[in-house]
Parts: structure tokens; sequence; C-alpha cells
């Protein structure tokens, strides 16, 4: 930040040089008129006596009168050159400003709680970080520098003013007071209407992001025409905000000029009529004329000032929202160079994403280090959310869970995370190799058979040796190039490479074919005892080997047992068991409850 000041610190010293060498302009022009061509005294500042003295005086100026244009010429390319100093400098500090902001907004937007997502859409947020970060910019590149330009200019034009005639002096400063006090009022106005501006265009471009991540889904359920008149309507909306917003900008802009016409019509025929009376010189009307565009077009420029200032304020407001949301804390027991053991227990654990609204009531279960429990359900009966507890994504409400006798919210988040591996039900990749993409996340890794082994684990590696670069195969956006399946595999042997000594399949095996369902679980089972595994899954045949089955219906536990226990004891279990066993779809099992939480048999 201090590079920063000392950049604007700069530009302000050169706003000062170029404003005296453009008010020098018609301190120059007017001696030429009234003193060299005309036979009035020379009356102007003392350097520039000593100047047109140095050039050989009246005579010698009068006969070479292009020595006039000349100093006018250089004057104007000192001018120009400290303009561009101005111009340099400010916006090297308005660039550095950007580029901390949008580093310190990714940065936020990578630490803040998971709930904060729930209160924006993507695009928006993608809006904040670029649209509203290049308006901050703009205006300290262009707007904080017009705004010093403008009241410098103004602090030395009217002693001008005064020191060549008073009464033209208190006449040109008349409507000054009216001009000011509609920009101030027309600013008032415009702020609200560029925050409406700003979020139909945060809307629009929320839609668009989500049209684009959804767009097999959109041509699969040829929604293409609905969409398009979705994005018209918000498209129309915005345009409607922005005209209005025009509409008010181009009512300021001819106002504002017709009264700073009316005053330099006014200054001008005054002038004139004193000029033939005798009251002033011509070179003295010219000057005037002259300085009234130096005073009037700076306070005019301070309408559009204010317009930027409007727009600026709301993207400050709207880029505060990020930076000003609470971080999520990184204190805590962070466990050194150990490793957890795995032991969990829930203790009469409430769990509610909103208040009034519970998702878990009471949840209470023991799981030992290294043993493998299956968790079911129906849809919305609190499984994934059950889990997401366990890395502190959320906070519990109630209750207590423990991780080896040490309450969660002891533990350093990081540390937790680290120790923790979730393959979650909708897996995401990156646009990177598939080799990137299992490697996320480990740092660590010594050679090339680990990965190996993590893929042959999640059945993946053979399909991978059939890419014609194998491991260094691109997957599109999202993973689009690859199946479901591959998607899910893929997510499993990048978690287990990691090795945590918590494993979370959150329904990740959902979209894999009973074959490779089987590998997997296989493979996972030969390596029982070497993590505590958390399986969420609706296919009971997983749950059989499974060391606990955690049964959930509406954020409570019915059941908990083995599945020796549970299928012999009525409940939801059994039932499911029964269905599956008897040969229904184990995907699709037919059912006899429906309702907001899912179709499961009654």
């Amino acid at each position: 930040m201090n590079g920063n000041r000392l950049l604007y610190s700069g530009a302000i010293l050169s706003i000062g040089f170029a404003t005296l060498f453009t008010y020098a302009s018609p301190l120059v022009l007017r001696s030429t008129i009234d003193s060299i061509i005309g036979d009035k005294p020379l009356t102007a500042p003392q350097i520039l006596i000593n100047l047109f003295t140095y050039l050989g005086g009246v005579t010698v100026l009068r006969q070479k009168l292009w020595y006039a244009g000349l100093l006018l010429v250089v004057i104007a390319l000192f001018r120009g050159c400290f303009n561009y100093l101005t111009g340099r400098w400010s916006a090297a500090a308005s660039e550095s400003i950007a580029l901390k902001l949008r580093n310190d907004l990714y940065a936020r937007l990578q630490k803040v709680p998971v709930p904060f997502y729930f209160r924006f859409k993507t695009g928006d947020l993608v809006q904040r970080c670029t649209s509203d970060v290049e308006t901050i910019r703009k205006f300290f590149g262009v707007q904080v520098v017009d705004v010093g330009k403008s009241l410098l200019m103004l602090l030395l034009v009217i002693p001008i003013l005064f020191s060549l005639d008073v009464k033209m002096a208190f006449l040109s400063l008349a409507i000054i007071p009216a001009i000011i006090t509609f920009a101030i009022i027309f600013f008032l106005k415009i702020k609200s209407k560029f925050t409406i501006a700003d979020e139909s265009e945060g809307s629009m471009s929320a839609m668009l992001q989500e049209n684009l991540t959804g767009i097999r889904v959109v041509r699969a359920f040829a929604r293409e025409d609905y969409e398009i008149a979705k994005f018209e309507e918000k498209n129309r909306l915005y345009r409607e905000n922005v005209f209005n917003l025009i509409r008010i900008l181009g009512i300021y802009w001819g106002l504002s000029d017709a009264l700073i016409y009316f005053q330099t019509g006014l200054v001008l025929v005054a002038g004139i009529f004193r000029v033939i009376q005798g009251e002033i010189t011509l070179g003295t009307l010219v000057a005037f004329m002259t300085y009234e565009e130096f005073l009037l077009w700076p306070i005019r420029a301070a309408g559009r000032t204010l317009t930027d200032l409007g727009k600026a304020f709301v993207s400050i407001g709207r880029i505060s929202a990020i930076l000003d949301a609470p971080l999520e804390t990184d204190s805590g027991w962070s466990g050194g160079d150990s490793r957890i053991i795995g032991n969990i227990v829930f203790d009469k654990v409430t769990f509610a994403y909103k208040p009034g609204e519970t998702v878990l009531k009471n949840i209470s279960f023991t799981i030992k280090a290294g043993e493998t429990v299956v968790i079911i359900g129906p849809t919305g009966s609190g499984k994934s959310t059950l889990v997401n507890l366990l890395p502190r994504l959320w906070e519990i409400a109630e209750g207590s869970i423990l991780i080896d006798g040490r309450e969660i919210r002891l533990y350093n988040r990081y540390y937790l995370r680290e120790q923790i591996g979730i393959v979650l039900q909708e897996p995401f990749l990156y646009s990177k190799t598939l080799q990137d993409n299992i490697l996320l996340g480990t740092t660590n890794i010594q050679n090339e058979n680990k990965l190996i082994e993590a893929s042959q684990i999640a059945a993946i590696h053979d399909e991978i040796l059939t890419f014609e670069k194998g491991y260094n195969t691109l997957v599109g956006e999202r993973g689009v190039t690859l199946s479901g399946g591959q998607k899910q595999r893929i997510a499993i042997a990048r978690t287990i490479l990691r090795n945590p000594p918590i494993l979370i399949f959150d329904d990740s095996l959902s979209a894999l074919d009973t074959k490779t369902e089987t590998h997997i679980k296989n493979a996972l089972s030969n390596r029982k005892g070497n993590a505590t595994t958390i399986v969420i899954t609706h296919r009971l045949n997983i749950a059989i080997d499974a060391d606990h089955i955690i049964v959930l219906e509406n954020g409570t536990i019915t059941q908990q047992g083995t599945h020796a226990v549970l299928s012999e004891s009525p409940g939801l279990y059994k039932r499911l068991w029964e269905l599956q066993t008897a040969g229904v779809n184990i995907n699709n099992p037919v059912s006899t409850q429906t309702g907001p939480e899912g179709s499961w048999p009654g």
C-alpha cells in the first residue's frame, strides 16, 4: 500500500504542474493580444514578464509574433508530459489495487465457511470478483485523479479570475452553486439505480453460468427453448434497469450542459458589453472565457465522477460482502506429525441448517477405529449431513462429536480435513489430466506404484490404460468427457491415494455396475482395518460385511446393529433387504410410501 501512496502522490504532483501549465496558456494569450498585438501596458505574473523580457521585450515579440505561438506549443508539451505521468502513475496504482483485491477475494472465498455459499449464486460471486473489481479499478485509475485535478483547478482558477476582474469573477461563479446542488441530488438519485442494475446483471450472469454448467441436462430434456426464454427475460430486465439508469444520466448531462452553456453565454455577453464600454480589454475577455471553461467543465465532470463514485460504492459494498465474511477459524489442536486413529463417537447430536428446521435429532452412535459402518435411509433423511459434520463443514447445534476422545471443535479444521477422505456423491473433476485429478490433495506420493495401486482399488486403472494418453489424458470441464461411473472411480482413487485414517463414501458407488462395485467392495475389504470407513448407500449387499449398520429416518436413528440382526428385526432395513433379495432392482425399489423425503417402501 505504501507503493500505491507514493504513486498517487506522484500523480497529484504531476496534476499540479499540468494545471499550472494549463493556466499559463490564457495568460500568454491575454498578454499577446493586449500588450504585443495591442498597446496596453504589459500586466502579467512576474515570471511571464521576465520571460517576455528575456525573449527581447514587447518590440521584438511584436516583430516575431511566432515566438508567442512557439511558447504556447512548449507550454502544451509540458502540460502533455505531466498529464502522461499522471495517467501512468495513477493507472499503476489502480492496477495494483485491483491485483490485491482479486487476490484477497479469491483467498477469502477459499476460507469462508460452507454456509456462505448458500447465500450467493456462483455467477454472482464471479461477477463480484471480476466486473465489480474492474469498476473499482477504473474509479481509482481515472476518477480519483479527476477529482484531484478538478479541486486543484478550482482552487487555482478562482484567485486568477478575481485578479483579472472582480465583477466578471462574481458573474463567472454565479451559477456554480446550482450546478453543485444539481450534481449532489443526481448522485443521491443514481446510487440506488446502480445497485438495481448491478444486481440484475449478477442474476443474469448467475443464470448463464448455471445453464452452461448444466448444458447436458438442458439438451437431454430438450429445454433449449425454455432456457432461451428464461434468459431473454433476465436480459430484458437487465436492459430495462440499465435503460432507466441511462435515462437519468441523459437528463443530468442535458440539464448540466444547458446550465453551463447559459453561464458561458452570460459571461460572454457581459464581457463583450464591458469591452465595448472600455472596462476590460479584449485579451482579458479571451482569458476569462478560457478560464470559464476551465472552471465550469470540471464542475460538470464532477457529475460523471459522482456517477462513477456511485458505481464504485455499489461495487465496494458487493465486494465487502465477501471480504467482511467471517473466516473459518484455524485454531485448535493440529496433532503435529501424528495421525488420527479413527475412533468416532456421536453423542446426542442435533443439527439444523436454519433455526427451527432440524435435520438431525439426538444422534448417538460409536465407531471403533478400523471398523466399517454403513448408513442407509430415505433421501433427505440426513445421511450426507451427518458425515459432513465430521470434517466440520457445518457446526453442530447440540451434543458433541468425539474423534479419538477429543471434541472435534477442539481440532484444527485444516488438520482434521487432512485426516478425513470424502468421496462425494457428485464427484468434481478439474479440467486437467487424469493423473493430476488423482493426485489432487496428495503432496507426498513417493512413486508411481502408489498411484497405480489406488487406481486398481478403484477399478479404473485398466480403463485409463485404454485411453490414448493414459494417465496424461485431459478431461473436460468437470470431467465432462468421462462417464458418471468413471468420474466416481477417479474420485475414489483420489481419496484412497491420500490414505486417510477416516474414509467416507457418500453414496459414491451408485453409478457403478454390479461387477465394478463388487471389485471395489472386495478391494476395500482387503484393506479393512487400515481406516475407519463410513459408507452411505442404498445397496444393502454392501452392508452384509459391515461391522455396524445405522438406519436413519427423518433425521433420527431408528435402527442400529449388524446385518444379521437387522435383517431379522422389523423395520426399514428388513423391508429393504426382502425387496432387494426378492429380485427387485436395487436402484429402483418398488415404493409403497411417497412424500417429500423420497420414495421408499413403507
